[in-house]
């Protein structure tokens, strides 16, 4: 899916090791679409040369503040006309010094003095630097300035030490610029969320699951998270990565996705219960692996809570969404199970439109009717499901 579609980014590369990121980030920013124009700093250019990121980006590298390739001369001026963002990835501290200065002696310090769009700034430096009381007052000051700082990450780093100031990785930078974009239309929100299957043990090593990839909730999460809302994802079993700036929460079965729902809600204005919450577990689990037999085996089966039902039904309730996959007479049984459980908004599906797939095809529904959503891929049919819950929670707050 195409995020950045239409949007011009400059991206500033300094003289870090982290530079060798920058030229993935360059193609996972054109892979989602944007049109990114790359200046390097001439120690940027000692790390990665131009000619890796010209390959990478389809547009010209900028190095020189006196490149005359531009008509007028005025690289400094005319590359961020237009453009939606300026980001610099890496940003080292001399850099990032220097924007604080106002100082003005390089193409790339020159142009974000006299851009007319947002900065985005991406620090990355060795530990004791990041930590000098120098460098903690420059960040203070960028961001008072109206930057956009993402990171720094801990982790290892090139000089054999472990700390902060490591650059995010480009994937977690990609999902920051996406965000930076995106409305923030649940700002100021909590919203608890459950994703995947549950896995109810019949012994050790077996137990009753289902074909939920978790995929349509992961996708909800994060686009929760790119709306601006504080995000708690309780997940079943999946091999998903996190959503970047969700909280997971890792469960098993159905009753520890119960505890740990309980243990999310306060503070909560939604939840939304997008798990394949398995509706039975085995009354009793063998302690030991059961042994196969030609004997017919019997398994006793005892009902699951139902978590959605529970939430809804709390005195002052968060505002509750449930999800309804079905094999048959959609309609029918997904306002059934809505009106039934006193919900103010439930998503729909047949199972063979979503189940397991990359992409959806859903139905809205609630009280003012049924509300058709194009079949998508899933992380814009959670995009547009946050946009109907946004408009939704602003009603009732009127």
């Amino acid at each position: 899916m195409c995020e950045l579609k239409g949007r011009k980014l400059v991206l500033g590369v300094t003289g870090g090791v982290a530079a060798y990121k920058a030229a993935e980030l360059v193609r996972l920013l054109g892979k989602a679409g944007a049109d990114v124009h790359v200046v390097l700093t001439e120690g940027g250019a000692r790390f990665v040369t131009p000619v890796t990121y010209q390959a990478l980006s389809g547009n010209p590298v900028w190095t020189d503040l006196w490149d005359a390739r531009m008509d007028n001369n005025m690289a400094h001026i005319d590359l961020t006309r237009g453009a939606d963002a300026v980001l610099v990835a890496p940003a080292t501290a001399d850099v990032i010094a220097k924007l604080v200065q106002g100082r003005a002696d390089d193409l790339l310090s020159t142009l974000c003095l006299a851009r007319e769009c947002p900065l985005l700034v991406a620090p990355a430096m060795n530990r004791q630097m990041w930590e000098h009381p120098a460098t903690q007052r420059n960040m203070a000051q960028l961001v008072a300035d109206g930057a956009t700082v993402l990171g720094p990450a801990a982790g290892d780093q090139a000089c054999g030490e472990v700390g902060m100031g490591r650059m995010l990785e480009p994937e977690e930078l990609l999902e920051h610029v996406i965000a930076f974009f995106r409305p923030k239309l649940l700002a100021g929100r909590k919203v608890v969320l459950t994703a995947g299957p549950t896995f109810e043990a019949i012994d050790p090593v077996r137990g009753i699951t289902n074909t939920s990839s978790g995929k349509m909730g992961y996708a909800l999460a994060q686009a929760c998270v790119r709306a601006g809302a504080e995000v708690v994802l309780v997940s079943g079993p999946t091999g998903l990565p996190v959503p970047a700036g969700a909280q997971r929460v890792d469960v098993r079965s159905a009753l520890q996705m119960r505890d740990a729902v309980t243990a999310a809600l306060p503070g909560a204005d939604v939840f939304i219960g997008v798990a394949a919450v398995a509706d039975y577990r085995p009354a009793e689990a063998a302690e030991h692996k059961v042994k196969k037999s030609s004997a017919d085996m019997t398994l006793r089966l005892t009902p699951n809570p139902d978590i959605l039902a529970e939430v809804a039904a709390r005195e002052n309730a968060p505002f509750c969404v449930g999800f309804a996959a079905e094999s048959r007479d959609l309609d029918a049984y997904a306002e059934g199970k809505r009106r039934a459980k006193r919900l103010p908004m439930l998503v729909g599906n047949l199972v063979q439109d979503g189940l397991g797939s990359d992409d959806n095809l859903v139905i809205l529904y609630d009280d003012a009717g049924r509300h058709p959503l194009e079949r998508a891929p899933k992380t814009e049919v959670a995009r547009r499901i946050v946009e109907h819950l946004a408009g939704l929670l602003k009603t009732a707050a009127n």
